[in-house]
């Protein structure tokens, strides 16, 4: 498979579907200072706990998606070899075609000049085979370029989702040494 060019992201961008960048919570304790939630930790883990949900959504779409990109390429590498076998055929030729789930039948097939092809919403058209070859080609070029953002998407996706995890943790912890500073506080005063 040749190299394929990523489309080039805008300077502020990190990611072609637009994914939200996490941030890094550095200093925790500042952290909570600056959010206002210094006393509130639940708050600022129920908010860190949606985020995550929200990359694990956004996980999941591209998770399926990828899946149907994946199928999409060798269908159009196998239509384009089957537009090229056509171009080549100069004789009648007999072949089987589906008729239903796992009836075939025999028919001749003439040299054609035409493919029809399935553009989708139940929508088929009769194109001359150049001109389903260069349609072929595009849609091949344009999923494999899909494909390739959508796989850099989901690296950048994974770093976002360890981020908030690590952020979750860091300010649970952060929550369990502030009781523990004040449970020890409160018994050397009793």
């Amino acid at each position: 498979m040749e190299e394929i060019e990523l489309p080039k992201l805008e300077t502020d961008q990190k990611s072609y579907a637009g994914i939200p960048e996490a941030v890094f919570v550095d200093d925790v304790e500042q952290y909570m200072k600056d959010s206002g939630n210094e006393d509130n930790v639940e708050k600022v883990l129920k908010n860190f706990d949606e985020q995550h949900s929200k990359y694990r959504f956004m996980e999941y779409n591209m998770v399926s998606r990828r899946r149907r990109l994946r199928q999409q390429i060798p269908d159009l590498t196998k239509n384009l070899e089957m537009i090229k076998h056509l171009r080549e055929q100069t004789d009648d030729q007999e072949t089987q075609f589906l008729l239903s789930e796992q009836v075939f039948v025999k028919t001749i097939m003439p040299p054609t000049k035409t493919v029809c092809l399935w553009l989708g919403a139940n929508v088929m058209l009769e194109y001359p085979l150049d001109e389903a070859e260069e349609l072929l080609r595009q849609n091949k070029q344009s999923a494999e370029v899909n494909l390739r953002c959508l796989e850099h998407d989901q690296e950048f996706l994974r770093d976002q989702i360890t981020t908030t995890e690590v952020n979750m943790a860091r300010v649970h912890n952060y929550d369990v040494k502030k009781r523990q500073a004040l449970k020890a506080s409160g018994e050397d005063k009793a």
